[in-house]
């Protein structure tokens, strides 16, 4: 062990340097995500500009010991403001349902069709499991492309970086973001998620994890 650190305090110089270099790289792929969605990001349902569907980014209602996620419920209402103001002509809710006890779409839509959202315009993707699944399943199994991301900032942000590379007409409703340790929690692990968008979108070319049949989303009719 002692021969380790005395490894280690030799190398000091160099360890120094490589994690300034990680650093470095990590707030430069933060802020690149974020630049990308210049003037996409709205915060008031009113001022949104219409497009064919909302995608609302899944999350759990509940976290451990029961409590209600503070990420939730926002999204939710934000979506079906915008379904009530005719931004949109139906709603994908799109999250993990990768166990059978675990099913984040059905709560989703269950609680916007208890904000009085036909069930028949909310449609549910059961293999939402990451942001860019959700992205490019909306595209490639649902076949829309012109949507409003719902989710809190920081998050949509990460969601319209892999819709403008898939050439998507995008926009995004950004929600309340909880403040304290959770907020905080949240942005910390953001910086790391975008820098695996970067590395998605430019190097990997990843793809989501399930494709499957096409899919037609429920709309209302103009």
């Amino acid at each position: 062990m002692r021969t380790i650190f005395r490894g280690i305090w030799r190398n000091r110089g160099r360890l120094g340097l490589l994690i300034a270099i990680g650093v470095c790289g990590l707030a430069a792929c933060d802020w690149h995500v974020a630049g990308a969605s210049d003037g996409l990001v709205y915060s008031d349902p009113a001022d949104t500009p219409r497009r064919e569907v909302a995608l609302v980014l899944g999350t759990a209602k509940y976290v451990q010991g029961g409590r209600l996620n503070l990420f939730y419920q926002p999204r939710i209402d934000a979506a079906a403001k915008l379904f009530k103001a005719g931004k949109v002509r139906g709603i994908v809710v799109s999250g993990d349902n990768g166990r059978a006890d675990y099913d984040e779409p059905t709560q989703m839509k269950a609680d916007l069709v208890a904000l009085g959202v036909p069930a028949e315009f909310i449609t549910c993707d059961y293999a939402g499991f990451r942001t860019l699944d959700s992205v490019h399943r909306l595209e490639r199994v649902f076949q829309e492309s012109s949507y409003i991301v719902v989710s809190q900032d920081f998050h949509v942000r990460r969601a319209l970086y892999i819709a403008r590379d898939r050439g998507h007409n995008a926009v995004a409703l950004a929600v309340r973001t909880p403040g304290g340790y959770w907020g905080a929690k949240v942005r910390l692990r953001e910086v790391l998620a975008r820098a695996k968008a970067v590395l998605d979108v430019n190097i990997l070319k990843s793809n989501p994890k399930y494709l499957g049949d096409l899919e037609y989303v429920g709309k209302r009719a103009i």
